[in-house]
Parts: structure tokens; C-alpha cells; sequence
């Protein structure tokens, strides 16, 4: 079997050359879809995982345009359309400086599978540029998006490709982006999802990713008789998922300790209530200010600079901030201060190393293509009200999203429970990869 992965992975490898993050993504999926495969005569000789691995189409262009120095600058945009078989593409923009092809994919390769769970009929894909709107004044980032979009609304459409929003591309972004798109095909209909409310946008929708990770996170623990009630979090971050992850964790009755940005992170030994969440909301979303500002207002609390949160005792931790930033090393130190539970809200913020780690000490393991679907959820939720003109309550959404989580769990457990222990990376990947491989052989080879 490991000589069948290597070769598969060796033959993806050739055609992706350097791009370290895709060919991650690709690994950690084939390592337990492809001896699925080899036992079922209906996948084994189809190709089907090379097919899925191979974009269906992946667009580059050119994104000028004139800076408030009436300087012209010049940045890329992308958009990788993966795969199509369950329904139109769907997946987020990205603006930062590290976006490149190999994340594009590797994000498109992992939303093929985490839209696949949610049972909605939402195909994977992703785009962005990096354009990084940090600093940016909101002329700046409405020019830069009005150019990116001229360059992409031709190859997107509410039944063709949906895209959303993601680092750096939040209600601002997302709202010049609509507006350009409403101007150049001079229609309004659900192209984009993340909207304001005043102009198609679900409730719940900015929610949804981080309380998504955390419904899922405590299906994980109910599954083994325990709660997140009154126990220790860790929360990489400060961004959207991140906050909204760390409110439905105080809603539940667990006590956040940290959170992060790129410049280190705090550590709060009373926790983070429902007033101290408030401060960062409006010191990160309305200011944009950096998380060290938190120490000033509440001193008790300590600012650890150019460091993780990992190496704070926790008895849950949620990695909500970028790909790869919780190592090996991290993982050690977590186990090491007894942690129990690891629940990613970010796209692949565990590396391999670390991942090893937890099913090794056969702890509660939930990968982002499960834990993390909250978010697309409610972007497909969305588009199901565009369609129909009409908008749920918060309380219909939230009931949905829910929902969806729960048989998000219960998809992984059909796939990974074995002797009592739940691989939640198999069972996930397992779960994704079947329903898109059924479609994909009932409509050929295309």
C-alpha cells in the first residue's frame, strides 16, 4: 500500500513541482483515500483521485491600478476552479502578500472535500491575490477590487462559480467586489456570498466559520462523554474565525485564555468574557490595531511577542489563524501540558508533524475540511436563500448550521471509528471523497 501512495503521490508531484503546500494537502488526503480505493472495485483502476488533484481549470491575470499616491501598482489574481461534480464552484478570495498557486490549490483541493461533507451542492474552488488591504485606505482597497473583479466576473456566475470571502477579504471587500460585479453584467443575483444584509447576505453568515469549529469540537467530546464546559482554551488568532469561535466558547461555558496575530500573542489567566471580546472585535475589525493593545486595556493579561500560544497549559486547542502554524514541536508541548482536544478553524493549521503526534496519543483530532465547513455551510445556506428571494432568522440559520456540523460528525464516525478510536482525518477524507467520486463516474470522463 505505501508503495501504491508513493507512486500516486510521485506522479502528482511531477506535474506540481514546487508547491510544498498543495502537494501536503494532496498527501494527507491520499495517505487514507487510497487504500479505500484499492477495496473498492467501483473506484480502483478509475484515476479518480488523480482527477480530483488536477484542477479543472486554474485563471492568472494581471490586477493594476492607482494607489492614493496616484502611484499605478501592479499585483496578481488568481482563481483555481478544482472541481465541479457536486455543483458549481465554490470557495473564498484570499488577499495577502503570501498568496501564490501552491495555496490557491492546495485551499481549492481541501474546499472540494469540506464542501463535499457539508451534503450541499457546492463543487471547490478558491482565488485571491496578493494584494495585502493592510494599511490600505478604503478608496485603495475599493480601486484594487474593482480592478480584480474586472479581470475574474466573466468566468464566475451564481450557477457557475460563488465565490466568498477570506483572509483579507472580509463585509468591505466583499461589498466593492459585488458592487463592480452588479455593474459589469448589469444583474444582481447571488455571485457572492458573505454579503451585507442590506443586499442579500445570511444572518449567522460571519459566524459561521468559528462557531462552526466549535459545535463541531464539542460533538468530538460528547462523542467521548465529556463537554467544553469549564474547561482551558487556546485560540490562535484574532480574526474573524477566531472571535466568533472564541464567543461560542464562552457561550458554552469554556474559559479562552489566548489569542493571536503575527506580531505574538496574549494570555489572559482569567479568560476572555463576553466585554474583553467586545475590545478586540473593535480593536481588530474598526481600528485594525494589533493584539498587543489588549495588555493596555487589561492588565492582568501578558503580550508574548514573535510567539504561538501553544506553549500555554490548555485542555483544548483551536488553531484559528493560518496553514502550518501549529508544528511539531507545538504539538509535543500541548500533549505535554495535557492537552486533550485539537479542533482546527483554519485550512490546514496542523503540519503533518503535528498530526502525527495527536493520533499517535490517540487524542481528539479534527481536521479542518470538517471542523472549519461551518463557514461554506452558511455561504451554501446563503445561496439557497439568494435563490429563493428570501431570508431565514438567525435562529433558522443557526439551527442549520448546526445541523450540518452534527452530520459533518456523524459522516465522520461512519468512516473513522474503528475499535473505539475515531480518526477523524480518515473518516473525513473518506466521507468527502465518496460522494464526489460518485459523481464524478456517473457523469464520464470529463
Amino acid at each position: 500500500m505505501d508503495k501504491i501512495v508513493k507512486q500516486f503521490l510521485d506522479e502528482v508531484s511531477a506535474r506540481n513541482q514546487n508547491e510544498p503546500e498543495f502537494m501536503q494537502a494532496v498527501a494527507e488526503v491520499a495517505e487514507t483515500v487510497i487504500p479505500y480505493i484499492v477495496q473498492h472495485d467501483i473506484y480502483y483502476g478509475q484515476n479518480i483521485l488523480l482527477r480530483m488533484a488536477e484542477p479543472e481549470r486554474v485563471l492568472s491575470f494581471r490586477v493594476a491600478w492607482i494607489d492614493d499616491q496616484e502611484e499605478i501598482q501592479v499585483n496578481r489574481g488568481y482563481r483555481v476552479q478544482m472541481n465541479s461534480a457536486i455543483g458549481p464552484y465554490k470557495g473564498g478570495l484570499r488577499f495577502h502578500p503570501s498568496v501564490n498557486l501552491s495555496v490557491l490549490k492546495f485551499l481549492a483541493f481541501e474546499q472540494t472535500f469540506k464542501n463535499s461533507l457539508t451534503t450541499l451542492p457546492m463543487g471547490g474552488g478558491k482565488g485571491g491575490s496578493d494584494f495585502n488591504p493592510k494599511g490600505r485606505s478604503d478608496t485603495e482597497v475599493m480601486r484594487f477590487c474593482q480592478s480584480f473583479m474586472t479581470e475574474l466576473y466573466s468566468h464566475i456566475g451564481p450557477n457557475r462559480d460563488v465565490p466568498a470571502g477570506d483572509i483579507g477579504v472580509g463585509g468591505r471587500e466583499i461589498g466593492y467586489l459585488f458592487g463592480q460585479y452588479k455593474r459589469l453584467q448589469n444583474e444582481f443575483t447571488g455571485v457572492l456570498t458573505g454579503k451585507g444584509a442590506s443586499f442579500g447576505g445570511s444572518l449567522i453568515r460571519p459566524e459561521a466559520t468559528g462557531y462552526g469549529v466549535v459545535y463541531f469540537t464539542q460533538k468530538m467530546m460528547e462523542h467521548q462523554s465529556k463537554s467544553i464546559k469549564g474547561k482551558t482554551i487556546a485560540v490562535s488568532g484574532s480574526g474573524n474565525v477566531a472571535q466568533y469561535a472564541t464567543e461560542k466558547c464562552i457561550q458554552l461555558g469554556g474559559k479562552v485564555l489566548t489569542l493571536s496575530d503575527s506580531s505574538g500573542y496574549i494570555m489572559d489567566p482569567d479568560g476572555i468574557n463576553q466585554e474583553k471580546l467586545a475590545f478586540i472585535m473593535n480593536l481588530k475589525n474598526v481600528k485594525r490595531g494589533r493584539i498587543n493593545a489588549y495588555v493596555e486595556q487589561y492588565p492582568k493579561a501578558s503580550f508574548h511577542s514573535g510567539k504561538t500560544p501553544w506553549e500555554v497549559p490548555c485542555q483544548i486547542a483551536l488553531p484559528c489563524a493560518t496553514q502550518n502554524e501549529l508544528n511539531g514541536d507545538d504539538a509535543a508541548i500541548l500533549l505535554k501540558n495535557g492537552c486533550i482536544c485539537i479542533g482546527e478553524g483554519a485550512n490546514m493549521p496542523c503540519t503533518p508533524e503535528a498530526i502525527s503526534q495527536f493520533k499517535e496519543n490517540k487524542i481528539l483530532f479534527a481536521p479542518g475540511k470538517a471542523s472549519n465547513a461551518g463557514g461554506v455551510a452558511v455561504s451554501g445556506l446563503e445561496m439557497a436563500q439568494n435563490s429563493l428571494r428570501y431570508s431565514w432568522t438567525r435562529e433558522e440559520v443557526d439551527n442549520r448550521l448546526q445541523v450540518i456540523m452534527a452530520d459533518i460528525h456523524q459522516s465522520c464516525l461512519k468512516y473513522g471509528e474503528e475499535n473505539g478510536y475515531v480518526d477523524y482525518v480518515k473518516g473525513a477524507n473518506i466521507a468527502g471523497f465518496v460522494k464526489v467520486a460518485d459523481a464524478m463516474l456517473a457523469q464520464g470522463v470529463v
